[in-house]
């Protein structure tokens, strides 16, 4: 009886097995068999790895380790996109024989981000190669023309529409350009393994043998994955740790502002940030983020300017709260840009250590631009914009709007944040002379009576 190709293991108890079961026959665990291929058969005569003598399979001698101070690192020369914003994040560019993971929700941005990546490298003289699961080459052909007028060079890039896993890696193989781009990790199908494209097995199978073929021919290879509805990237998680490099192209599809940030980088920092703007012809990049949204500021009542960090590069981003009478019970809590248990954390702050209780209220919080800021410093700059809107008192004039950054503490004291020297300078370049930080306030009542003034005679608007 032949040996069958694929076997079926228990993500949970590691057991195999030669079928799919609903429920594991071993651990009683439910839909977590993951099909695999089997392993290949020892040859005839061959001893395994913990064979006679110690030795390796097959008798080979087992490998020595080396000293890290013996080992000759050759410096690898990147290979820059041509885009500032995109080689920032990756840490200077592509490294070859990188494995990049771009993640991001339909119609975001990603093949427009690695079209023009490719024209670019094409024009710097590189050889690429764009592989369309998704698009036929005619598709990709009217897309890239949409390009042409920001970019004339993203009509020279070499495009190969196949699903099939292993014409895919004889392409590879066959051409080894410096950069390919698979577009999408989910379309592609190998035939040795029985599930549908896009299944938790055939993703892996895929990335680990498009791995393999990267590293042996020195291409750096970026795969476009797809979202989950809750904006994680879909696949398994062990694709996240097989791969060098992650990206996540963030923003709102109805907003011009994209944002990029790198989740995992082996070869760079975890903290920068590119900010692009989408127009008719494609991305652009943002060199000065800060411009545009301090620049829209309205200074109206519930409005605050975020001194943010995003990685060694200062932001500044409006931060506007609104305060209405809720007919609801419990009331609601809405935001857009920031964490919502921070959030529900900042409230609770407010209406115990600085008297600005809005519990019978519906409070909506939003970060201006569809940025998403993760950082702790955002604390007091939402506790000023929800005090301004409750008490209907603007914090400043349209053109000179208050800026705030800090982290508040369960005791409604202010702690300090990284960087506040540069986000002070960032603030004054600017023209924000109006500050509020942990360097002018300790706790969060003094900075709410900083920036609002005696809370006597000001209404309630949550009352």
């Amino acid at each position: 009886m032949p040996r069958p190709a694929t076997h079926f293991v228990c993500s949970d108890c590691g057991a195999s097995h030669a079928k799919w079961f609903g429920q594991c026959p071993s651990c009683s665990a439910w839909g977590t068999l993951v099909e695999e291929r089997a392993p290949a058969a020892a040859g005839k005569g061959g001893r395994s790895r913990a064979g006679a003598g110690g030795g390796g399979a097959g008798g080979a001698p087992a490998p020595k380790p080396q000293r890290l101070r013996d080992v000759r690192a050759e410096a690898a020369d990147r290979l820059r996109t041509g885009i500032g914003e995109l080689d920032r994040v990756l840490g200077g560019g592509l490294v070859p024989g990188s494995l990049v993971l771009l993640g991001g929700s339909p119609g975001i941005g990603k093949s427009t981000l690695t079209g023009m990546a490719l024209g670019d490298l094409v024009g710097a003289g590189r050889s690429v190669l764009y592989v369309s699961g998704e698009e036929s080459a005619a598709q990709i052909r009217l897309r890239h023309e949409r390009l042409e007028a920001a970019d004339r060079r993203a009509l020279d890039v070499p495009v190969l529409a196949e699903t099939d896993l292993d014409a895919v890696l004889a392409a590879i193989e066959a051409e080894r350009p410096d950069v390919c781009v698979v577009d999408s990790v989910q379309t592609l199908h190998a035939a040795e393994l029985t599930g549908a494209p896009g299944s938790v097995g055939q993703v892996r199978e895929v990335a680990a043998r498009v791995m393999e073929v990267a590293k042996r021919a020195g291409t750096a290879v970026v795969l476009v994955g797809h979202v989950t509805k809750e904006g994680a990237i879909a696949g398994p998680r062990v694709l996240e740790h097989l791969v060098d490099c992650v990206l996540q192209f963030e923003g709102e599809k109805e907003r011009t502002y994209r944002t990029l940030r790198a989740l995992k980088n082996r070869f760079g920092s975890t903290s920068e940030t590119g900010v692009f703007e989408m127009r008719q012809g494609g991305l652009v990049e943002v060199l000065d983020p800060s411009a545009r949204f301090v620049g829209e500021a309205t200074g109206k009542p519930g409005s605050v300017v975020l001194a943010a960090m995003e990685g060694s590069r200062p932001l500044l981003v409006e931060v506007q709260a609104l305060v209405s009478q809720s007919e609801l019970v419990p009331p609601r809590r809405v935001c857009t840009g920031i964490d919502r248990n921070r959030l529900a954390m900042v409230l609770a702050v407010l209406a115990r250590h600085a008297g600005v209780g809005v519990g019978q209220a519906d409070v909506f919080v939003n970060v201006v631009g569809g940025v998403r800021v993760d950082e702790p410093g955002a604390d007091l700059a939402v506790a000023l914009a929800v005090a301004s809107a409750a008490r209907g008192v603007a914090l400043g004039a349209p053109d000179k709007p208050l800026a705030a950054f800090g982290e508040v503490g369960l005791t409604g004291e202010l702690r300090t944040v990284a960087h506040p020297d540069r986000r002070l300078e960032e603030s004054a370049k600017f023209g924000l002379a109006r500050v509020v930080s942990p360097a002018s306030a300790t706790s969060l009542r003094q900075a709410v009576r900083l920036a609002l003034g005696a809370p006597e005679r000001h209404e309630r608007a949550a009352a």
